[in-house]
């Protein structure tokens, strides 16, 4: 079944680390709302005679929106999509806004799943990484949801920071796993350019990051999960037996999905969709009833190569099978011939056909699978 992604573009504070879009300002956030209702009613032929598995808002930080707000989103999803029953309904969250009034107003909502953005339970991690939450009430906000009957959680921890020593970082594993939590989403901090971490590092205010401690943390976190049930269904996430991220895992599969608010990306299947990353731009291309995206229109080898990527992160692995079904046959003998280095090297491994990461070939997943891509011209 077909997905629906919501960006909403606020965020109390400003993580030192994020180059995602936001803003710190809700001053229009009601005209923002108006918006990204407006869009959903432009786009609503999109998924015509598909059912929706699964709605994530994402961010941003969706929970700083009213329920007022979060209802009328609904509302006007429900009036022009066909949801299933059983849709995956995921609001990204943070610990701080999930005080008790919080949570019981999201029960009268369709929403069954909370993505909580924990980081760290530890408070000068927090600090350092300009959270707006403190240890405290990263777990509390946790315990609080499972009362509630929120079980379906997912948080999300960082690992290879300065600050983040392996004594803690096993802290922070044993801890997540001590508040049986089904789902969790564990990723190495990234300098990216234009961040206030990026800034700091270049003025020497900062240590920059270590990509030993990045690798030794990750391999001790599969080590960790993997021996408490966890599956490593896909490189930054875990999950215990069969509790899949349904929105994520979409698309990592490449089931088509709507991309609904400012910077949000949308697939249909054949080509992509991007919407402009400017809120006031944003708002009035739509109030003018115009989409404000630009089309990707995916090459052969722009599919091919975006299954690759996809496919190669996940515990499904790579299906050359499908690659020659798909792509034809001489794909899947360039591929096939581009592995055997990896293969000896110990990064991949071959089963039924299939192409599997090993756990060191995880730690250069981007790289093995730009060496597989090709071009327009190898397809023909």
């Amino acid at each position: 079944m077909a997905g629906i992604y919501i960006h909403i573009p606020f965020c109390k504070k400003a993580c030192t680390y994020c180059d995602f879009h936001f803003t710190t300002s809700t001053k229009y956030l009601n005209e923002m709302v108006d918006a990204i209702c407006k869009e959903i009613v432009l786009k609503k032929d999109r998924m015509a005679g598909q059912q929706i598995g699964s709605i994530y808002f994402g961010g941003g930080t969706p929970s700083v929106l009213p329920n007022t707000a979060l209802q009328k989103i609904f509302a006007t999803l429900e009036h022009h999509f066909t949801i299933a029953s059983t849709a995956e309904i995921t609001l990204e969250a943070n610990p701080d806004d999930l005080h008790q009034q919080k949570i019981n107003e999201l029960r009268q909502l369709p929403v069954n799943r909370f993505s909580i953005g924990t980081q760290s339970f530890f408070n000068e991690d927090l600090v350092w990484m300009n959270r707006a939450h403190n240890a405290q009430e990263a777990t509390d906000c946790i315990k609080r949801s499972q009362d509630a009957g929120f079980e379906n959680l997912t948080i999300d921890l960082i690992y290879g920071y300065p600050l983040l020593s392996d004594e803690k970082w096993k802290a922070n594993i044993q801890l997540a796993t001590e508040l049986e939590i089904p789902h969790l989403s564990a990723y190495s901090l990234t300098v990216e350019p234009r961040t206030a971490l990026a800034h700091a590092i270049e003025k020497g205010k900062q240590t920059d990051v270590n990509d030993d401690q990045s690798a030794e943390q990750f391999l001790m976190l599969v080590d960790t999960l993997t021996n408490k049930s966890f599956e490593h269904y896909e490189i930054s996430n875990y999950s215990l037996p069969g509790r899949y991220a349904v929105h994520n895992t979409n698309y990592w599969k490449g089931v088509p999905y709507l991309g609904i608010g400012p910077s949000a990306h949308g697939f249909d299947g054949h080509d992509r969709y991007i919407n402009i990353a400017n809120n006031a731009k944003y708002m009035e291309s739509l109030f003018k009833n115009q989409l404000p995206e630009t089309v990707e229109q995916l090459s052969k080898a722009d599919k091919f190569n975006e299954y690759i990527m996809t496919s190669l992160r996940t515990m499904w692995g790579t299906d050359l099978d499908k690659i020659e079904i798909d792509f034809g046959k001489r794909s899947s003998d360039l591929v096939k011939e581009e592995l055997k280095p990896l293969i000896a090297e110990g990064k991949v491994y071959l089963s039924e056909n299939k192409i599997y990461l090993s756990n060191e070939g995880k730690l250069f997943a981007d790289g093995i699978a730009a060496s597989l891509f090709i071009d327009d011209q190898e397809l023909n």
